[in-house]
Order: structure tokens, then C-alpha cells, then sequence
């Protein structure tokens, strides 16, 4: 199912058995037949269109499935992702020695937020905000938040060095 023409096919397919189904109902209902179809045709016609369907349930049970374990897989490797970075981020946070209230504005500065969303966060003044994000530019040896920023995204967009 790694394909999407199979994908693609197997919709198709089930679109086709589903009209013949309902194609078949309604010529019957409106009495639109010109000539009847032999029973045996009729059966084979049934039999194949009954396949197609259950063809088609089977292998969108399987497609689901397999989907379903892929994202799961995605979702525990993102949940790693998020949990050595935010190691990462303590780490660094304690080798530029911030306290506990520079390291919330720093995290807060990364995540984006402006003075004034993390002055209402933390119930403080803007002011005490901005001297608090002046002390972490000066620990980190940065001039700003863009700077603050570009230290942490370098570490996650560097290239291993080992291959």
C-alpha cells in the first residue's frame, strides 16, 4: 500500500461495484430494463461487484492500519525529538547559569511570545520582562531574541558530523 495508484485503484474499483449496485436497483425500480440479463449473468455480475467491495474493505482495513502505525511511530519519534531538545534547552539555560524566572522568559522568548504575552503570563511588569530578557541576551552572548533563537535552531538544523 506504499503505492497511492493502489490506493487509487482500490477506490476506483469500489466506485464501480457500488454503481452497479445502484445502477442495478434503479433500472429495477424505474423498470428501465429493455431486454433481462440471464440469472446466471446476473449472478456473476453480483459475485464479482460483492468481491470488489469486500476487496476493497479488506485492503482499507489494511491501508488504515498501516497508517495508523506509521503515525503512531512519527508521533513517539516527535515526542523524542521534543524531550532531547527540551534537555537540551535546560542544559544550555544552566551553563549560561539563568535563574529559575530567566530560564520561564527565555523559554517563553523561544516559543515567540512578545514582552507583553510574557509579562501576563508570569503576572510581572514589561519591564521587568525586558531587564530579565537583557540579562539572558548577556549570558548567552547574544544582542537579541533573533540571535537567542538562531543559537538553539542551529543546534537542531546542524548536520551530524560522524557520517
Amino acid at each position: 500500500m506504499n503505492r497511492p495508484f493502489l490506493l487509487f485503484a482500490l477506490v476506483a474499483l469500489q466506485g464501480v461495484c457500488a454503481f452497479f449496485f445502484v445502477a442495478d436497483i434503479t433500472l429495477t425500480v424505474v423498470g428501465a430494463r429493455s431486454s433481462p440479463i440471464s440469472w446466471q449473468t446476473r449472478e456473476l455480475l453480483e459475485i464479482g461487484a460483492s468481491l470488489g467491495l469486500l476487496l476493497g474493505v479488506v485492503l482499507g482495513w489494511l491501508a488504515l492500519r498501516r497508517t495508523l502505525a506509521q503515525k503512531a511511530q512519527v508521533e513517539e519519534s516527535l515526542r523524542g525529538v521534543q524531550s532531547a531538545f527540551r534537555e537540551h534547552l535546560e542544559a544550555t539555560f544552566q551553563v549560561w547559569s539563568l535563574t529559575p524566572a530567566e530560564r520561564d522568559v527565555a523559554l517563553f522568548t523561544i516559543k515567540g511570545m512578545s514582552i507583553q504575552e510574557i509579562a501576563a503570563l508570569r503576572n510581572t511588569s514589561d519591564g521587568t520582562v525586558k531587564a530579565q530578557s537583557n540579562a539572558i541576551y548577556r549570558k548567552a552572548g547574544v544582542s537579541g531574541r533573533t540571535q537567542l533563537l538562531s543559537l538553539f535552531l542551529e543546534d537542531l538544523l546542524a548536520e551530524d558530523v560522524d557520517t
